[in-house]
């Protein structure tokens, strides 16, 4: 039986074989997962396969995109990424580093966090312009959901009495990433399960990591926690809704009827959403 790269990374309307077998892996790590005692990263891995497949599964079937729910997904999404890296992951951050003059080592791994995931976000957007027998797009996703994970792993080993909050605001893009990702494939003729994989990919990685013994200075983890926080705020960032001329939003707005005047009224619904993503944050914290 012959397997080529185009069945393989789904670049026809088939099954992604990958992707089928990222769901079995996880399946596999998530045994590991329950006898390690790493049930919240288990959660965590769970709710970000749940949230992307279901986005997926949406965007597969949507016969067009609905910028308003694009705006909302991505506004909600980003405000409880901001406001979870800020509130749990910054702290720690600084306090870990003990001395003054030490906890500025947690402000080195947020400048490194927010210039590598920056820097790894533009190489990648160059790479899906390459002619290449596979979809760099989901390449590209696949590879920021497993670092996200490894990440994620390292986090919670390292500070395990973390609330499970934290991980699954950080994770709350999934869903409208896997919308986006769908449309994008179901306009150039592929299957949404390739997505599988940046789905499990969180799992993938964060499991193995989060089982791995935890690191006893302070400064090391001070550095892992700026470093994710730097991480996650970049991908919030990104994530914020875009209703400039020339984003993605912009060229949805582009298939409608008087585009402009509902790439303005856009705006307000991107403030609104951001606004009540990190207030809703805030709120189960406290409740919490």
């Amino acid at each position: 039986m012959t397997i080529n790269s185009e069945s393989v990374f789904n670049n026809s309307g088939r099954a992604s074989l990958v992707g089928v077998a990222s769901v079995v892996g996880l399946l596999v790590l998530s045994g590991v997962a329950v006898t390690g005692g790493a049930s919240k990263v288990l959660v965590i891995s769970w709710v970000a396969f749940a949230a992307m497949a279901l986005g997926a599964w949406l965007g597969a079937r949507a016969d067009e995109t609905n910028p308003y729910r694009l705006v909302w997904g991505y506004g909600l999404a980003s405000g409880a990424m901001v406001t979870s890296a800020a509130m749990f992951l910054v702290p720690q951050a600084m306090g870990l580093g003990g001395q003054a003059g030490a906890a500025r080592i947690g402000g080195v791994g947020i400048a490194a966090g927010i210039v590598v995931g920056y820097g790894t976000h533009t190489i990648g957007h160059r790479l899906t312009h390459l002619d290449t027998s596979f979809d760099m797009t989901t390449t590209a996703i696949a590879a920021h959901a497993l670092s996200a994970g490894l990440v994620i792993g390292l986090v919670y080993a390292s500070m395990p009495e973390l609330g499970i909050l934290l991980g699954l605001a950080i994770v709350s893009h999934k869903g409208p990433a896997g919308y986006a990702a769908a449309r994008r494939l179901g306009r150039s003729g592929k299957s949404a399960t390739a997505l599988l994989l940046p789905a499990t990919g969180v799992g993938l990685t964060a499991i193995p990591s989060a089982l791995l013994p935890a690191p006893e200075s302070a400064v090391v983890n001070a550095v892992i926690f700026g470093f994710a926080a730097g991480i996650f705020l970049h991908v919030a960032m990104d994530f914020l809704p875009n209703c400039e001329a020339g984003s993605e939003i912009d060229e949805v707005c582009s298939l409608h009827e008087h585009s402009h005047d509902l790439l303005d009224e856009l705006r307000t619904h991107a403030v609104g959403s951001t606004v009540l993503g990190a207030a809703a944050v805030v709120l189960a914290w406290v409740a919490i």
